[in-house]
């Protein structure tokens, strides 16, 4: 469809394995919770300091896993995706990282991966460490010396920092939430921590400068009224992406929903004109067809 790159999201198994998940939380994107032999697998625990009942990836093998089928996260909202339901796998990282190159050569342009890294400060406090299993992968895959366009994005900083002094030639993108603190600073500083508002203002992007290569906000910042986000982080020399831009009314900013419910796609080019306005350098969607028509059309 034209895309510049895909966007894993990886989480870990208990014996290592990383796979392609939204969360760790697996009952609303497997059926797991429908199969009997793994009920006594639910449970409720603290991911980045909010209590989560349910099943978790680190609480399986990926042989156990491999087992699963996997559902749309948002049945709801994408039908369409959900008629897909358990008629597919769960995916390792190796296998997106080859699927993706297979596709390069089938279209004959390069396409990249933008890695983002989940809960990494979490896994590491129960004896999972995230940076040098995601680094063993990308090596074994052939996506870790430059060859193939890598972007590696996280909430947290921490895990960034571990994975370039790895030597891995990527990218480093710092992903900012519209409120709220990054979980591992808020672990080292506590109340102390900075807030991901506070990364964002001139004082926050210097202090980024030599540490990342950029960052992507939540929508909301860019189309809040008056902000200068992209253009300070630009003179600075950072790249800006920005996330998530979906057609449906759920997801819209007030004042480009329409008629028809949740589901239906409300004005949602004149949102997504207010977020090409600000200079952005790349778009997350969830629709490629349309990402590639409003943003390159």
């Amino acid at each position: 469809m034209g895309v510049d790159a895909v966007e894993p999201d990886v989480v870990a198994t208990g014996d290592g394995v990383l796979v392609i998940r939204h969360e760790n939380e697996i009952s609303g994107t497997t059926n797991v919770a429908e199969l009997p032999e793994f009920a006594d697998r639910k449970t409720t625990k603290r991911i980045d300091g909010q209590p989560l009942t349910g099943w978790f990836t680190e609480d399986f093998s990926w042989d156990e896993l491999a087992t699963l089928s996997v559902r749309e996260r948002l049945p709801e909202l994408r039908a369409s995706s959900a008629s897909f339901d358990d008629t597919q796998g769960m995916l390792r990282l190796i296998d997106l990282l080859d699927l993706v190159r297979a596709g390069s050569h089938e279209h004959g342009r390069e396409i990249g991966v933008v890695l983002e890294v989940k809960h990494a400060t979490y896994f590491a406090s129960i004896g999972i460490d995230l940076a040098p299993l995601i680094g063993r992968d990308l090596r074994a895959a052939g996506w870790a010396d430059g060859e193939l366009p890598l972007t590696v994005e996280s909430f947290e900083q921490t895990v960034l920092a571990q994975l370039r002094a790895d030597g891995i030639a990527a990218s480093y993108i710092y992903l900012i939430e519209a409120s709220g603190r990054p979980y591992d600073q808020l672990v080292a500083h506590g109340r102390q921590a900075a807030t991901y508002r506070a990364t964002v203002t001139p004082r926050g992007l210097d202090a980024l400068v030599g540490q990342v290569d950029g960052i992507s906000v939540n929508k909301r910042m860019l189309l809040a009224r008056g902000n200068t986000i992209v253009a300070d982080a630009h003179s600075r020399g950072l790249k800006v992406f920005t996330w998530t831009a979906r057609p449906e009314n759920d997801f819209l900013a007030a004042p480009f929903r329409g008629d028809g419910g949740g589901q239906a796609f409300g004005d949602y080019e004149s949102e997504w004109r207010e977020i090409a306005r600000t200079g952005v350098d790349g778009v997350f969607v969830d629709h490629p067809d349309l990402g590639v028509a409003f943003f390159r059309g």
